[in-house]
C-alpha cells in the first residue's frame, strides 16, 4: 500500500502500525511523490493526507479516476463535515477517516480496502502437496499444518501463484517488503532457507542461478 502524509511524525507512526499489521508501505510526502509511485507500482490501497502543500488529494484522486485508475483510496483528514464527507466520495474516495483517529480502525479499513483490489489468486493454491490456503492464511503440506511468519507466507504465496516458472529477486522483495528493505542484503536468502527448511522433503523450492527462485514439483530446469 501507499501512505501519503505531509507530517513526518504523523506518517512514521501510521507507517510503523501498518507494518506491525503485516502490510507492506510505501511512503510519499506530496502529490508528485505520490503519483510517481503510483505510476511504478500497483498497489492494493492508497491513504492520502486529504490536504497537501502540493494541493488537494481529493483533486488528484479525481483525475485519477477519470483516466481509470481503479485503486482502492482512503482519505485522512480534518475536515469533518458531512459536506466534506460527501464531497471526498463524490471525488472517488472509497473510505474518509478524520482526524484524530484510532489507528486500529485504520488498520482495519485499510485491510478491508486491500480486498477490494483485484484478486489474483484463487482461495487455495496447489503445488505438489502443498496447499496454500490464501484467505486463512495458512499452509499444509501432505495435510500437515505449517508454522509460517508472515513474511514466509508472503513470498510462498507470490512462488505460487507462479508455480513452475522462475521469479526473479527483485520481483519478490517488491511484492513482499516495502521501500524500507534492502535489495542488495541477503534477507530474501535466509527467509528462503527457512523457508525450504519448514518445507521439508522432498525439496519444491528450487534456485535457479541467475535469476530467483522456482516453485515447483521438479527441479529447476
Amino acid at each position: 500500500m501507499l501512505l501519503v502524509e505531509d507530517d513526518a511524525d504523523l506518517r512514521f507512526g501510521v507507517a510503523a502500525a501498518l507494518r506491525a499489521a503485516g502490510l507492506a508501505v510505501d511512503e510519499a510526502v506530496d502529490l508528485p511523490q505520490a503519483d510517481e509511485a503510483l505510476f511504478i507500482t500497483a498497489y492494493d490501497c492508497v491513504v492520502f493526507d486529504r490536504m497537501l502543500p502540493s494541493g488537494d488529494a481529493a483533486a488528484y484522486v479525481e483525475e485519477l479516476r477519470r483516466t481509470g485508475r481503479a485503486v482502492p483510496v482512503l482519505f485522512l483528514t480534518a475536515r469533518d463535515t458531512v459536506a466534506d464527507r460527501v464531497e471526498g466520495f463524490a471525488r472517488g474516495g472509497d473510505d474518509y477517516l478524520v482526524k484524530p483517529f484510532a489507528v486500529p480502525e485504520l488498520v482495519a479499513r485499510v485491510r478491508s480496502l486491500c480486498r477490494r483490489a483485484p484478486a489474483v489468486a484463487p482461495p487455495v493454491l496447489r503445488v505438489g502437496d502443498v496447499e496454500i490456503d490464501t484467505a486463512r492464511r495458512q499452509v499444509r503440506r501432505a495435510g500437515v499444518l505449517l508454522t509460517l511468519t508472515r513474511r514466509e507466507f508472503a513470498v510462498l504465496e507470490v512462488l505460487a501463484t507462479r508455480a513452475d516458472r522462475a521469479v526473479g529477486r527483485a520481483e519478490l522483495i517488491e511484492s513482499c517488503w516495502d521501500e524500507t528493505a534492502e535489495p542488495q542484503s541477503n534477507v530474501l536468502e535466509v527467509l528462503v532457507s527457512q523457508l525450504r527448511r519448514k518445507l521439508g522433503a522432498p525439496p519444491l523450492l528450487h534456485t535457479v542461478r541467475g535469476i530467483g527462485y522456482r516453485l515447483a514439483d521438479e527441479p529447476s530446469r
